[in-house]
């Protein structure tokens, strides 16, 4: 399926050689890994355990904690290893898998906001069809469908990536695998693969955008049909975390993929995808859990008791 010309190994280049600043930057993306995975999984967890958060909205939500620690995971650990350690080469097929989630994980949580769009859509303009539009079964399945879609398309664009000789160079100016910097170490010609990129883009990025405004357009539309201030503030408030963590999201992803790639700009993609890798994988679930009530009460009351619980073993230990 690969090109014999890339069975040699690729040399990440990373971010920077200044000592000093390696330090920095193995502190950050450490602190802002285990952040996201305790963020993520916490909120997780709340939702499993309080039966309020068994909701459509929730489930979704569960999702999207999941692929924001596969996408943090697929980047922030090896740039950490290369950090520590000298040798920064990657193999052809560990590079392969990491292009693969990395891009699956991107595409899926495309989808999954697009369908938590709907989901505000379906809970504010149709609420008395609620139960039957985002039924568990429905449910099921887009997020199925996002997930299946996602990978495949992601397989196709490495087995195309990995088909092309690399002769220019192996030295990868990026600190994971990604296409646009393989493009630019590429011998062959690399039109038609920008093209396929361009257009995956727009199929999977595009379109969930173009249906998330879509959804909020109708929204917007029916909460100014509210004539009282308070049920216009709860309606829009429902919407008000995906709203910042759609637009967190898509801001990065159009700076990232949606404009035109040179060699001089290479430098400028990196520390996008460093914001649209490790940053936003953290921000959404503080962003959820900051501004939702339930989850913020669920926090509370199972960390209030676990702390009382685990007192009262201690003063009963101390006694005996």
């Amino acid at each position: 399926m690969f090109n014999q010309s890339t069975s040699s190994r690729f040399i990440l280049l990373g971010l920077s050689f200044v000592p000093s600043l390696k330090v920095l930057g193995l502190l950050a993306f450490l602190g802002m890994y285990l952040i996201t995975l305790i963020a993520n999984l916490l909120l997780i967890i709340m939702v499993m355990i309080n039966p309020k958060l068994q909701t459509p909205m929730y489930f979704f939500l569960t999702n999207l904690s999941i692929v924001d620690i596969g996408l943090s995971t697929t980047v922030v650990p090896k740039i950490l290893k290369n950090t520590l350690f000298k040798d920064t080469s990657v193999s052809l097929l560990e590079c392969a898998i990491q292009m693969h989630f990395h891009l699956a994980f991107g595409g899926i949580e495309c989808l999954i906001l697009a369908i938590m769009a709907y989901d505000r859509f379906a809970a504010i303009c149709k609420p008395l069809h609620y139960n039957t539009i985002m039924s568990k079964k429905m449910c099921i399945c887009m997020a199925a469908a996002s997930w299946i879609a996602s990978f495949i398309n992601s397989m196709m664009h490495v087995i195309y990536t990995f088909q092309m000789f690399f002769c220019h160079s192996h030295h990868v100016n990026h600190f994971s695998c990604e296409i646009p910097p393989f493009l630019q170490i590429s011998c062959s010609d690399t039109w038609l693969h920008e093209v396929a990129t361009y257009f995956s883009a727009g199929s999977i990025a595009g379109l969930s955008f173009f249906l998330t405004l879509i959804s909020y357009i109708h929204i917007v539309s029916t909460i100014l049909k509210i004539s009282f201030t308070d049920g216009r503030y709860k309606a829009l408030s429902t919407c008000a975390s995906h709203i910042i963590v759609v637009t967190v999201y898509y801001g990065t992803v159009m700076l990232l993929y949606l404009r035109p790639h040179s060699r001089s700009s290479l430098d400028i993609d990196k520390y996008i995808s460093i914001f649209y890798s490790a940053v936003t994988p953290m921000l959404n679930p503080i962003i959820y859990s900051v501004r939702n009530k339930d989850v913020k009460e669920t926090i509370r009351k199972n960390l209030f008791k676990n702390v009382i619980q685990s007192r009262c073993a201690k003063k009963t230990r101390s006694s005996d």
